[in-house]
């Protein structure tokens, strides 16, 4: 079942928000379009996330959905918890999962803090079988080489392309990034699909440690952040709720269903 992440980040702040439906708007969104091949680059454990930075001789660039220009691609970076009902910044009806991945692009050749820095957010589900990008950064071979903090190591033969979901379908509003400088410059863009994880892989990654390997272990997951009132700033998508899919067990379209005033329900996206 494909999920639709309601619950937004927080416009104007750096914090995550709960978010009501009725506060989506829908809009006529472009399709994204990325231009790769195969890459190559360095994964690190920050101390905070892992990150993997692509290298500069192979870029990848970003364009479409509501992106004026072409972006690169800086950053991936992942965000996990210590349980499996939570460690992504964004909610579904108050509801966690396991992790998410986020993308950070900039454009360039302006200054980094007068540029957005777009992320392109995915969830991380539980399955049997993983993303075949996330299994080269997350097997025993690779995630072992950065247990401890400022620890880094290479990856060669990386396809971008393997990560991004197959859907043109995302929710996208206007933001700021999440950790320091907070810059409020971010065009943040949801994926109205997930990549899968394996229960495996979930516990290598909180086997990191924030700290370095002669101080004591600190797990580097729930590297998250709260949710916040959104303030009443405009969010689009390009999701249409009221028409029938096969992905909703039903076989039928299903209207949001309000739980609280923060939260809302989508039932389960529904492609057109």
């Amino acid at each position: 079942m494909k999920f639709t992440a309601i619950h937004l980040m927080v416009v104007g702040s750096f914090q995550p928000v709960a978010k009501r439906w009725t506060d989506l708007q829908p809009a006529r969104l472009k399709t994204f379009y990325l231009v790769t091949g195969v890459m190559g680059g360095t994964m690190y454990n920050t101390g905070k996330h892992v990150s993997l930075r692509p290298d500069k001789a192979h870029l990848v660039n970003i364009s479409g959905g509501p992106l004026g220009y072409s972006y690169r691609l800086e950053e991936i970076r992942l965000h996990f918890g210590s349980e499996d009902s939570h460690g992504s910044e964004h909610l579904l009806n108050g509801q966690g999962f396991p992790g998410e991945v986020g993308r950070y692009k900039s454009r360039e050749p302006m200054p980094y803090a007068n540029i957005p820095n777009h992320p392109l957010l995915i969830s991380l589900h539980l399955s049997e079988n993983s993303n075949a990008f996330l299994n080269r950064m997350l097997n025993r071979d690779t995630i072992t080489r950065i247990n401890y903090k400022h620890d880094a190591f290479l990856l060669m033969g990386l396809n971008i392309a393997d990560l991004y979901p197959d859907t043109t379908r995302y929710i996208t509003y206007e933001g700021s990034i999440t950790i320091p400088p907070c810059y409020e410059t971010a065009t943040w863009i949801l994926i109205n699909k997930p990549i899968y994880v394996t229960q495996m892989q979930m516990h290598s990654l909180r086997l990191l440690s924030q700290n370095e390997p002669y101080k004591i272990f600190l797990s580097m997951s729930d590297n998250t952040r709260p949710t916040q009132p959104l303030l009443q700033r405009c969010i689009r998508t390009n999701i249409n709720f009221s028409k029938q899919g096969r992905d909703c067990p039903n076989n039928r379209a299903l209207r949001p269903q309000y739980r609280d005033i923060h939260n809302v329900s989508a039932g389960c996206s529904l492609e057109m």
